[in-house]
C-alpha cells in the first residue's frame, strides 16, 4: 500500500498506527473505527451496532488487534451512530467498545482474505433491511409495506394506575432497537407518546411484540399504532421530552411529571419489586423477572440474532433516578480523601462531563460531597464516568443525591468556604449550544489532551509543569496540524485525573490559560 493513499483501509497492519493520535479528532467519514471488540465476537454483532442507524454497506475485522472498520452508506449514518453512542457506550458481549471517526472514507476489501464470512453477514442483513426476506406476521407483500413505514410509533397507556416515565418507555422499547427520540404527552385524558427509532424494520417488531401488554401486573396497557409523522423534532431534552443523540439541548422549563402524592405512589413498596436499590418504582420492566406484566418475545426469524445479540442496541441508556429522585441533576460523591478535596478540585473534575453550578463538602464529613449539575443527563454522564475511578489514593463512589438542590451558607453561617457557588464561572464547557465539547466527552485516560498552548511554550515547558505537579510523564505529542493542541501520556489514569484537576485553566502566559481533557486516544 502506497502511504499517501487515504481512501481505502488495507489490513496491512499499518492503519492502526495512525490512530495513535497523531491529528485532531477526525472529521465524520463513513468509515468507523472500532476498538476493544472481544475477539470472540461475530460479524453480525459488530453489524448490529451499526444497523439501526442505516445500511452496512462493508465491515473489516481485525480480531488480533481486537479492532474493527464498518462502512456505513452514508456519512448522515454514522454521524448519527457517533452522537448516540458518544454518551452511551455501547456494550458487546458485555465489554465496552469504543467508536470514533476513521480518516479513511471507504473500505476496500476485495482483495483480502477471509472476507467470505463477512459479505454473507452483510447480504443477509440487507437482504432483511430491503425486505426481501418475508418478516413473520407479516402480509406477503410485506417488503413494500415496510419501506414506507414510519420509523415513528404513537403509543397510548391505558389503565394508568402508576406513572409511566420516558425513562421506562426507553427501557422497554429499546429491546427492539435504537431509540433516537421519545415526546411524552398527555391527551384526552390520556398519557401518550410519540417514539422514533432508527428504522422502520425495529417500529414494526415494537409493535408486533408490545401493542396490548401490560407494562406493570394487570395495568398500564400499552397501545401502539405507526404515526403518520416520519420524524420528530425534539426541542428540549427534559423528563418530558428527549433527543438520544442532541445531549446539547436545553432542558426548556419542562416540570416534573411526578406530582408528590403520585411520587409517594410510585415509591409504595409491592408496587413491583425493583432490582436497584433504593428505586421502589424503578423495576426495569421487559427481561426482569421481578415485573411480572410484561413477557416480551425474542423477535422472531432471522433478525433476531443481528438486532439482539448487542447490549448497545438494547438500551443501555442509564434510567435517571434509578436511585435518589428521578432525574435529579444533584449528585452525591463519597469517599473522597478530606485533606486533598477542595471544591473547586470538584468543580473541575466534574465539569468535564457537564457545567457545575454548586459544590458542597459536608461541614462534618468531609470525605463526602454533593456536586450540583446544570441538569439530569450531566450528572448521569459525570456519574457514569466518574464513578469508581480513584482519586488522591481513594476510589471515588458518585450516586444520585435525595437533595435537588444545594443550599448556599445563610449570611453569617460558619462554612469554612466548603460550599460553592459556581453558576456563572467563565469556565463552564459546555454553556453554548451544540458546542464541540459535546463531541469530545471520553472517560478517564491516562492520556490527556492539551489545547489553548500559545507558540512559545515548548515541549519541555510543558513536560516540566506536569513533572512538577507530580506526575510521571511517559511520553508527548504536539499535534501535526495544529500546535496549539498536544497529547500527554501520564503514568496511570489516578495521576492524569488529579493533574487535569491541578492544571486546567493554568496560566502559561500570552493571555493563554491551558485546557486539559481526556482523551480517546494514547500516544
Amino acid at each position: 500500500m502506497n502511504s499517501s493513499t487515504s481512501t481505502g483501509v488495507y489490513a496491512n497492519g499499518n492503519d492502526n498506527k495512525k490512530f495513535k493520535g497523531d491529528r485532531p479528532p477526525c472529521s465524520p467519514s463513513r468509515v468507523l473505527h472500532l476498538r476493544k471488540i472481544p475477539c470472540d465476537v461475530t460479524e453480525a454483532e459488530v453489524i448490529s451496532l451499526g444497523l439501526p442507524f442505516g445500511k452496512v454497506t462493508n465491515l473489516l475485522m481485525l480480531k488480533g488487534k481486537s479492532q474493527a472498520f464498518l462502512e456505513m452508506a452514508s456519512e448522515e449514518a454514522a454521524v448519527t451512530m457517533v452522537n448516540y453512542y458518544t454518551p452511551v457506550t455501547p456494550h458487546l458481549r458485555s465489554q465496552p467498545v469504543y467508536i470514533q471517526y476513521s480518516n479513511h472514507r471507504e473500505l476496500k476489501t476485495d482483495n483480502l482474505p477471509n472476507q467470505a464470512r463477512t459479505q454473507a453477514a452483510l447480504q443477509a442483513v440487507s437482504a432483511i433491511q430491503s425486505g426481501n426476506l418475508a418478516l413473520p406476521g407479516a402480509t406477503s407483500n410485506e417488503g413494500t409495506v415496510l419501506s414506507g413505514q414510519s420509523p415513528v410509533l404513537r403509543i397510548i397507556i391505558e389503565n394508568l394506575f402508576y406513572p409511566v416515565t420516558l425513562e421506562v418507555l426507553h427501557q422497554i422499547f429499546s429491546k427492539f432497537g435504537t431509540v433516537l427520540k421519545i415526546i411524552t404527552f398527555t391527551k384526552n385524558n390520556q398519557f401518550q407518546a410519540l417514539l422514533q427509532y432508527a428504522d422502520p424494520v425495529n417500529a414494526h417488531y415494537a409493535k408486533m411484540a408490545l401493542d396490548g401488554q401490560n407494562i406493570y401486573n394487570a395495568c398500564c396497557t400499552l397501545r401502539i399504532d405507526f404515526s403518520k409523522l416520519t420524524s420528530l423534532n425534539v426541542k428540549y431534552n427534559n423528563d418530558k421530552s428527549r433527543d438520544f443523540t442532541r445531549l446539547d439541548l436545553p432542558t426548556g422549563d419542562g416540570q416534573p411529571s411526578l406530582e408528590p402524592p403520585m411520587a409517594a405512589a410510585f415509591g409504595a413498596p409491592g408496587i413491583i419489586s425493583s432490582p436497584y436499590a433504593g428505586a421502589a418504582g424503578f423495576a426495569p420492566t421487559i427481561g426482569f423477572p421481578q415485573a411480572a406484566g410484561l413477557s416480551v418475545p425474542t423477535v422472531p426469524g432471522a433478525l433476531g440474532p443481528l438486532t439482539l445479540t448487542s447490549s448497545a442496541v438494547t438500551g443501555r441508556m442509564p434510567i435517571p433516578g434509578a436511585s435518589g429522585i428521578p432525574g435529579n441533576s444533584v449528585l452525591l460523591v463519597t469517599n473522597l480523601n478530606p485533606d486533598l478535596i477542595t471544591p473547586h478540585g470538584l468543580f473541575i473534575l466534574f465539569g468535564v462531563y457537564g457545567d457545575v453550578h454548586r459544590v458542597k463538602i459536608m461541614f462534618n464529613k468531609k470525605e463526602n460531597a454533593l456536586v450540583q449539575m446544570a441538569d439530569a443527563n450531566q450528572a448521569q454522564l459525570a456519574m457514569n464516568h466518574l464513578s469508581g475511578q480513584r482519586l488522591y489514593g481513594k476510589v471515588l463512589r458518585a450516586t444520585l443525591s435525595k437533595h435537588q438542590a444545594v443550599q448556599l451558607p445563610r449570611e453569617g453561617q460558619e462554612d469554612q468556604g466548603l460550599t460553592k457557588d459556581f453558576s456563572n464561572s467563565p469556565l463552564h464547557r459546555f454553556k453554548k449550544p451544540g458546542s464541540k465539547n459535546f463531541q469530545n466527552i471520553f472517560p478517564p485516560s491516562a492520556t490527556l489532551h492539551l489545547s489553548n498552548i500559545p507558540p512559545s511554550v515548548t515541549m519541555d515547558d510543558l513536560k516540566n509543569l506536569f513533572t512538577e505537579a507530580g506526575c510521571l510523564v511517559k511520553a508527548f505529542k504536539f499535534f501535526q496540524k495544529d500546535r496549539k493542541m498536544a497529547l500527554i501520556q501520564l503514568g496511570s489514569v489516578e495521576e492524569a485525573i488529579q493533574a487535569l484537576i491541578e492544571l486546567h485553566n493554568h496560566d502559561l502566559g500570552e493571555n493563554h490559560h491551558l485546557r486539559v481533557s481526556f482523551s480517546k486516544s494514547t500516544i
